[in-house]
Parts: structure tokens; C-alpha cells; sequence
């Protein structure tokens, strides 16, 4: 038997106002909740709402035979409870078919992983805990930002008790090996890596829509012939992608919501395909080999890396100067000062330093499409000016408890980048 896996990844950051300058030392109203009030409700209206439904249906036709697996970040859950209700209710329904898989991964889609474990176990910890608040579930199968995995986050994962990662099956990852087996990273003992199977999750994710594709238009019928020609011997197909292909990036008019109102009907035409979560799959097979992952590899980009994040000199000063604030805010956030503490959590969303990006080759429209921001120096003019003002509020916190205790909160001096800055290289 082989099974398809629908892996879909639920995000919505919290984006900045436009903060500037002046800015500094006036205010600390660093979210614009106006515009992701706007944003979460449009895309349950296009999305989350009708595309649940949908699920919801084929779940309901094939008796439990049509199965697939969510990771709703920790922002995407906050926004949902605030602003789109009728979205989070829908997500609870599917957990509550016992059909649908709900994965943990970092509350605030961070890039944690990278500089500070102890963030990073943080930030894990409260999304299983609000997991099981929201949608009742307790998560044993783990996804990080993006996709990134490496050997050393498979070895934290697994030491944190999850049971299986996923990964991007990448062709400098992979080499000759198929994506649609189950593998180990190397140094874990005990944890499972199920990897993307990108051409076929691109199709539908990216390329569904697209006139000029030589597929187009793509049917339910064709691609289930797709993956009814897989050899017997392959596991399961990991079809990966966000949420908000569905009515956001590829609007209903495309027929994206008939494409899968169908697809189940045509995968299990064959007895030899099921549909499958992660958890089951493994549980179901062991590894059949050993991969070894030195450096992370990303779901992002040509380059299936972290350039679509860490790429140019103004990225990874943000980044820099974010992560290098965390010690005192934790110091303000455990003597009384918690809001400083989520305010510094909301910035390590990845989405702020995506936004910087200066990648305009091949994957440079999916950049600007995600991006509010006219031009990748504005993300970083605007994140950086209201980094400055949380340090200087962390400062007068930590300096308000021991007066002579001298301050190491200051952001480092740097001068700000050009938006032309050479580049060194998936929500709305």
C-alpha cells in the first residue's frame, strides 16, 4: 500500500505598523491590528472557512478513508481566536474526525532554532500546550518554520519526545534516494523524517493555475494517474503545502476546490493507495536508511535553504540585534514586565526578516507578493525602528530593579543598507 499524506501549513504573522523614526520613544503600538484583523478574515472567508468545509465533506463520504494533517502556528491560533471565530471552530471539527492530524511546531514561526535552543523549547512547549487547549489534541509529529530541518534540530525534536519530523525532500538532500520513504536523520535514535515530495506538492500549490504550464489545466484524474504510476515499493507521498493555496493563492475561480472536491474519488480508484497522516505513516514502516543533514534545509526558494530569510547584510543584522535582546527581556518579562516579553515573540516571526529579502531572480514575485512592505529597505527600516524603541523600554524595566546594574541592552550601531544591497543567495 502507498499513501498520500496532505500536509497543509496554517500562518498568519502579526505585521508591523509603519513605525518610524520619530516613532521611537513615543509609542510602543508596533502591530497594525487593523490590517491583520483584515487579512486573517479575508483569507477565512476565501479559505479557511470553505476549504475546512471541504475536508469536512470528504472526510464525511469516505468514511474515514480521506485523511490529512494541519500545523496552525501559535500566531495564526491568536489571530483566528480574535478576529475569524468560524475559522478556529471549523479546525476544531476536524480534529474532532479523529482524520486529521495536528502537528506542534514554534508558537511564533520563529527562526529560534538557529541562535537560541532555549527560545526555541519555549516556543515549542507553548504550542503543544495551546494545541491541546484549542483543538484537544496532543501532537506527537513535529514541523518546524519553513520546513528547516537539520541533524540538530531532528536531535532536539526527538529529545523534546516527537516521534516523527518533516523535511523537504531536496535533491542536495537526497541525492538518488526517493522522498517518498522514511528515513533517520543522523545522531537520532528513535525519531522519524518523512520528507515533501516538491514536484507533486508544486503542482497543485504553485503551478495549478498557471496557463503557460504544459498540464493546464490540471484535473483531479490526471494527477491521481500521476501518482498511481509511483513504483509499489514506495511508502507514502508527502503532498506539503500552505493552507492558503487554497482560495487565497489559488482563487476558487481556478477550480482549485473542485480539483480536490474530486481527488479523493480518484486516488482511491486504485485499492493500492490509501490517504494517510504522519503519525500513521510512522508508525507504520521504519527507516529505511540513515540521511545526514549538516545544514538546514528550507521548503523556500530554488535554493531550498535559509536565504529567503538570512540572506543579505540587513536580514542578518536584524536578526542579530533580535536575538541579542532576548537575555534582558527575559529579565524585564520574570520582574513584572510579561507584555515585553510577547511583544519581543511577535518580532521573531520569520515573516519580518522574509520581508527583507533582496531576491529578485527566480523566486523574486513570490517574495513581493508576500511582502506589505514597498521595497525590502522599508522592512528593515521599519522592523529595526521598533526594535530600538522595545530596547530602550527593556532597559528602563531591567534599570527600574537594580539602578547601578550597568545596561547591556543596546542595540549594536549599524549603518542602515542600501535597498540595492546584493542578495548573497510560502502568508498573504
Amino acid at each position: 500500500m502507498t499513501a498520500l499524506v496532505f500536509y497543509f501549513q496554517v500562518h498568519q504573522p502579526f505585521r508591523l505598523r509603519r513605525y518610524t523614526f520619530f516613532d521611537i520613544g513615543v509609542h510602543d503600538g508596533y502591530f497594525d491590528d487593523t490590517e491583520n484583523a483584515r487579512i486573517v478574515r479575508r483569507v477565512a472567508d476565501k479559505c479557511y472557512v470553505p476549504m475546512t468545509e471541504v475536508l469536512l465533506a470528504q472526510i464525511e463520504k469516505h468514511a474515514g478513508k480521506f485523511k490529512c494533517a494541519f500545523s496552525v502556528s501559535g500566531t495564526a491560533l491568536e489571530q483566528m481566536e480574535l478576529w475569524a471565530p468560524d475559522a478556529l471552530a471549523n479546525f476544531k471539527r476536524l480534529a474532532d474526525t479523529g482524520c486529521v492530524e495536528f502537528l506542534c511546531e514554534t508558537s511564533h514561526h520563529s527562526l529560534s532554532f538557529l541562535v537560541d535552543r532555549t527560545e526555541f523549547e519555549d516556543q515549542v512547549r507553548a504550542q503543544q500546550k495551546r494545541v491541546k487547549e484549542l483543538l484537544g489534541v496532543e501532537p506527537t509529529t513535529f514541523r518546524n518554520t519553513e520546513l528547516v530541518v537539520d541533524n540538530r534540530v531532528a536531535r532536539w525534536v526527538e529529545e523534546l519526545g516527537f516521534k516523527a519530523i518533516l523535511g523537504e525532500g531536496a535533491d542536495q538532500l537526497l541525492g538518488w534516494r526517493s522522498p517518498h520513504r522514511v528515513y533517520r536523520p543522523e545522531g537520532c535514535e528513535r525519531i522519524k523524517l518523512l520528507l515533501r515530495s516538491y514536484k507533486l506538492s508544486d503542482d497543485i500549490a504553485f503551478r495549478f493555475s498557471n496557463r503557460a504550464w504544459s498540464e493546464w489545466p490540471l484535473s483531479a484524474d490526471r494527477f491521481a494517474e500521476w501518482v498511481h504510476a509511483l513504483p509499489p515499493e514506495e511508502q507514502f507521498v508527502g503532498l506539503f503545502m500552505d493552507f492558503e493555496t487554497f482560495g487565497e493563492h489559488q482563487w476558487k475561480e481556478t477550480g482549485i476546490f473542485a480539483f480536490m472536491e474530486h481527488l479523493p474519488d480518484a486516488i482511491l480508484k486504485d485499492p493500492r493507495f490509501t490517504f494517510a497522516t504522519p503519525a500513521e505513516i510512522a508508525e507504520r514502516f521504519d527507516p529505511i536508511a540513515r540521511l545526514d543533514i549538516p545544514d538546514p534545509v528550507s521548503w523556500a526558494d530554488a535554493e531550498r535553504d535559509l536565504t529567503a530569510w538570512l540572506g543579505n547584510h540587513m536580514q542578518r543584522a536584524a536578526h542579530e540585534a533580535l536575538y541579542s535582546l532576548a537575555p534582558a527581556v527575559r529579565k524585564a518579562a520574570a520582574a513584572g514586565h510579561p507584555e515585553l516579553l510577547e511583544k519581543w515573540k511577535k518580532l521573531t516571526t520569520s515573516d519580518h526578516v522574509y520581508y527583507q529579502c533582496t531576491k529578485w531572480f527566480s523566486d523574486g514575485d513570490v517574495h513581493k507578493y508576500f511582502s506589505p512592505y514597498a521595497s525590502p529597505h522599508d522592512a528593515f527600516i521599519a522592523f529595526m525602528n521598533v526594535l530600538d524603541d522595545l530596547t530602550r523600554r527593556v532597559a528602563e524595566a531591567n534599570a527600574a530593579l537594580a539602578p547601578l546594574e550597568p545596561s547591556s541592552t543596546e542595540l549594536p550601531t549599524t549603518e542602515a543598507p542600501s535597498a540595492k544591497t546584493p542578495s548573497a543567495s510560502p502568508a498573504p
